[in-house]
């Protein structure tokens, strides 16, 4: 028996994204806990489980003492540098369906420019321990060193290309474009302006990378019978799941347990988020998890535009152009989007699909109503 329908999103929060914050990571993940609990409607004191980024400095005894929680009864997080979003939301799920909770929140708040930083190393380097020993002395110190070697192979493969990876990067900032809160709100960009940016590691030009991004988000999760007592419609959480090591594709192997726990067809999702710290690995997500045949195919018919597209991808403008924060925020714009709330709104959106990590785990929201 799954926690399918269970359970619920009610409440969703972030900062301001910027370069330099100027306040603590802590201060950001508290601003974004009180904004995603004022959303919800509820006091801090009701909050009785808190989960987090293994990575994130805000311990959650240091996040209780400042909500004022007496009596936190479930505390956790997932030992993975950045791509846990969709494991926390499985994990807390299953707390509270199993009654070990009864109101969690997960958040994330990094000073991801001003502070330490993904794109050098910071956070990511192994200082020559585990399998850095064997990769970093040559020169592979950051994920895009060893990521651009999986992409210039499936690039190999399979026929796709750098200007597929530009389509892509565009029609993401299109969707930014019409965010105010994205960092690249008012800057547009072209497949030309694409192409011709610079390499950072072959094949990822410029704007293939993700932003480096201080701010905060949070989502607030109870059970579904509770959540329809709010007011609001909820979102439920129709299926959640993980994917560690494993032989083959851990996309492949978490779709299935995936769309099995949700009891619907790939054909069912109206929109998707998913992780981008490198746009490439948008396209070939969407092979991975059986969406469609061919990506290279699908962005240059404009397929994951959100006004015309078959399948619309990364609204908010996502990693490329909204904000990186390691996938917290594509949680909270496919809630949006399960709200009808977005700025770059799906029509009749009832199953929103979000994956927080080349595979490591997804989520598939739904429409809720109340009761």
């Amino acid at each position: 028996m799954t926690f399918s329908n269970s359970v619920a999103i009610v409440g969703i929060g972030e900062t301001d994204y910027s370069q330099h914050s100027g306040r603590t990571e802590l201060a950001l993940s508290l601003q974004a806990i009180l904004a995603a609990l004022a959303d919800a409607g509820i006091e801090p004191r009701t909050v009785d489980g808190l989960m987090k980024w293994w990575v994130d400095t805000s311990t959650e005894a240091e996040v209780a003492a400042n909500l004022g929680i007496h009596d936190l009864a479930w505390w956790g997080e997932i030992n993975q540098a950045g791509n846990v979003g969709a494991a926390l939301v499985a994990h807390a799920a299953a707390a509270i369906h199993a009654g070990l909770a009864n109101v969690i929140v997960i958040y994330r708040g990094v000073n991801g420019r001003s502070g330490r930083r993904y794109g050098r190393g910071d956070v990511t380097g192994q200082g020559g321990r585990g399998g850095g020993a064997f990769t970093e002395p040559y020169g592979l110190l950051t994920p895009q060193h060893g990521l651009a070697m999986v992409a210039r192979r499936r690039m190999h493969e399979t026929g796709i290309t750098s200007r597929h990876f530009g389509m892509q990067a565009v029609a993401q900032r299109r969707h930014a474009n019409r965010n105010p809160r994205a960092t690249f709100y008012e800057r547009t960009l072209s497949l030309d302006e694409h192409q011709s940016s610079r390499l950072i590691v072959d094949p990822f030009h410029l704007f293939d990378c993700c932003l480096e991004t201080d701010g905060g988000g949070a989502l607030v999760l109870m059970s579904a019978d509770r959540a329809r007592e709010l007011g609001k419609p909820p979102v439920l959480i129709r299926a959640a799941v993980q994917a560690g090591p494993g032989s083959g594709s851990p996309a492949g192997r978490a779709a299935k347990r995936l769309f099995d726990m949700a009891g619907i067809a790939r054909d069912d999702i109206d929109v998707v988020q998913i992780y981008d710290h490198f746009g490439p690995f948008v396209l070939f997500a969407l092979e991975d998890y059986g969406f469609v045949g061919n990506a290279g195919r699908f962005v240059e018919d404009g397929g994951t535009d959100w006004n015309r597209g078959r399948l619309p991808v990364n609204t908010s403008g996502g990693h490329l152009s909204e904000a990186y924060l390691q996938g917290i925020n594509h949680l909270i714009e496919a809630t949006r989007q399960a709200r009808g709330e977005s700025t770059a709104q799906v029509p009749d959106v009832e199953f929103s699909f979000c994956d927080t990590g080349i595979g490591t785990g997804a989520v598939i929201l739904q429409r809720g109503e109340t009761g």
